[in-house]
C-alpha cells in the first residue's frame, strides 16, 4: 500500500480547515477543537507549515494562523512535499539513493509513475479539497457476450 504518514494527513486536514475560511486567523487551540487533532500535534504541524511558507501567523487577540496564499493557489503536492520531502513512491525519484540505480531496468518506468502522481497532486488544490467529494463513478461492468452469442466451433 502506498501511504502518506499520519502527520502529513493531519497537515492536509489543517490546511483544508484554513481553506474553508481563508480570511480568518485560527489559533492552534481552535484548530485542535475543530479537527479533533491533539493540540501538541497541531502546534508541531503549524510550525512546519509556517516554516515552509504555507502559513502566516499573527499575534494578538484576533491573531492566529492563516494561509499565506489563496486556497486555489496551493497544490496538495506542495503540502505533501513540505511535510514529507520529495514526492515519490520509490527511491527512483531521488537520484543517488539506490545502489541499483545505474543498472535498474524498472527505473524509467517508476520515474514515469512518480511523475504522473506528482502531476495529479500538483493539479489538486486546497480549494478543491474543501468541496464535498462526488461519488466515484461505478466501475463499468465489462460487456461480456452471452453464452448463446459466442462463436461456436463447427465440428468437421
Amino acid at each position: 500500500m502506498i501511504r502518506m504518514n499520519k502527520l502529513t494527513d493531519y497537515g492536509v486536514v489543517l490546511l483544508t480547515t484554513f481553506a474553508r475560511d481563508p480570511a480568518q486567523g485560527i489559533s492552534a487551540r481552535e484548530l485542535s477543537a475543530r479537527t479533533g487533532i491533539p493540540q501538541p500535534t497541531v502546534v508541531k504541524l503549524l510550525k512546519t507549515l509556517l516554516k515552509a511558507g504555507l502559513l502566516v501567523s499573527q499575534r494578538g487577540t484576533k491573531g492566529g494562523y492563516a494561509l499565506s496564499r489563496a486556497p486555489e493557489e496551493v497544490p496538495v503536492a506542495t503540502v505533501i512535499e513540505a511535510l514529507e520531502g520529495p514526492l515519490a513512491i520509490t527511491e527512483c525519484g531521488m537520484p543517488g539513493t539506490c545502489e541499483h540505480e545505474r543498472r535498474c531496468v524498472a527505473r524509467p518506468n517508476w520515474t514515469a509513475v512518480n511523475d504522473v502522481i506528482h502531476e495529479a497532486l500538483s493539479k489538486l488544490t486546497l480549494a478543491e479539497m474543501t468541496r464535498p467529494a462526488s461519488p466515484w463513478p461505478p466501475c463499468p461492468t465489462p460487456h461480456l457476450p452471452s453464452i448463446d452469442s459466442r462463436p461456436r466451433s463447427v465440428a468437421t
